[in-house]
């Protein structure tokens, strides 16, 4: 599958422009058309599960206004004709043939995509200038949009305002984007896009867990656990009362680092975390369950595979096949297995060699949620 970058290749992108420079990439998605309109979006933001805000405004106006749903019909009937957006996280996992645009971006690790928001907005709809920590794509979907860019601004947020809308804001660059044009914005790059027509933007975000994520993460998985507590038998009296001295704070940083330095027990961790990290919803198990006899009869007749939208997998490898990762529970499996059900949304495993262990782990797999027959 090509990726969608027009004329550079994946290795160009990755060392030009990725998470170090803006960069346009114009026709990513030549003649796209979106498979969803926006009386689609906004129906789907009348749904309870789904996550939905409308903002109003302008800059440099700052007449800003943040509403979240589920919205009702009368809520889109009372919007004004302009500078309004309708924004809706994860349509993928509620619209699962979108996960098929999400695997165009199989060329960065499948770990780090978090999901497709969407947005629809009026003439003059913006959600203002601001800065991200994470990697996005804008693609443009329908209509068009300017995008201003900025490496260097003023942090300074707007005072009493439900948005992280900067304060001022000067751009460097600017783009106007037509339907299937791309924009790929690394982290701290603030940015401003306003809808010059009625259209959508699809922005395809990336996950990038910080330290205190990872940290608090480790302390909770610590909690449960019998843990090793400061000790000192090599004490000896100084008579510096009160001091933590560096030999106390050794031991101290010893012992925090001992679970980072256990690789079996970080690979675990890591993949526990990463695959639950962000994860709005958890996937729901089957009412009826399967045994790995019926599985073995379901491949062997044709049956096709079909991932759960809100399963995310990734997996590390261990010495004797590979540990995957399926929304925080591991499931011992071959390299070669794991790596077939991460790379699709239908994994092709018809003719695929399977030993008993994977026959197992994939019927557990169906019996808990994370995959499905296609009917």
């Amino acid at each position: 599958m090509p990726a969608p970058l027009g004329k550079l290749s994946v290795e160009h992108f990755l060392a030009e422009y990725w998470q170090k420079q803006p960069c346009l990439i114009r026709q990513a998605f030549p003649g796209f058309t979106p498979e969803l309109e926006g009386d689609d979006l906004a129906g789907l933001a009348c749904e309870p599960m789904a996550e939905s805000r409308i903002v109003t405004g302008s800059f440099p106006e700052h007449d800003w206004s943040l509403r979240n749903g589920p919205f009702g019909d009368a809520d889109f009937a009372g919007l004004p004709e302009t500078r309004w957006t309708l924004l809706v996280q994860d349509v993928e996992k509620h619209y699962p043939p979108l996960m098929e645009l999400m695997e165009q971006f199989c060329f960065l690790p499948g770990w780090r995509l978090d999901d497709l928001m969407i947005s629809y907005a009026a003439p003059g709809g913006s959600v203002g200038p601001h800065v991200d920590q994470y990697d996005v794509f804008l693609l443009q979907a329908e209509g068009q949009r300017r995008w201003q860019v900025s490496g260097q601004y003023d942090p300074a947020l707007l005072e009493d305002c439900a948005l992280n809308v900067l304060k001022t804001f000067e751009p460097e660059q600017e783009w106007l984007l037509e339907p299937g044009d791309m924009l790929y914005l690394p982290p701290g790059v603030a940015h401003h896009g306003v809808a010059l027509t009625a259209g959508m933007t699809w922005s395809i975000g990336l996950r990038a867990p910080d330290v205190a994520d990872l940290l608090m993460a480790m302390g909770e998985r610590l909690a449960g656990d019998t843990v090793a507590r400061y000790q000192d038998p090599d004490l000896k009296a100084d008579g510096r009362s009160g001091e933590i001295d560096s030999k106390a704070l050794e031991r101290l940083k010893q012992l925090m680092s001992a679970p980072l330095n256990d690789e079996p027990g970080f690979r675990r961790f890591a993949g526990e975390f990463l695959t639950r990290f962000r994860l709005a919803q958890e996937p729901a198990p089957p009412d009826e369950s399967l045994s790995a006899d019926e599985l073995v009869t379901q491949l062997a007749a044709g049956a096709q595979l079909f991932r759960n939208p809100w399963t995310r997998l990734a997996w590390v490898e261990t010495a004797d096949g590979a540990l995957l990762f399926a929304a925080g529970t591991g499931f011992e499996c071959s390299i070669a297995l794991a790596q077939r059900l991460c790379a699709r949304t239908e994994p092709d495993l018809s003719g695929f060699p399977l030993d008993d262990r994977d026959f197992a782990t994939l019927s557990e797999l169906v019996d808990t949620g994370h995959f499905a027959w296609i009917d």
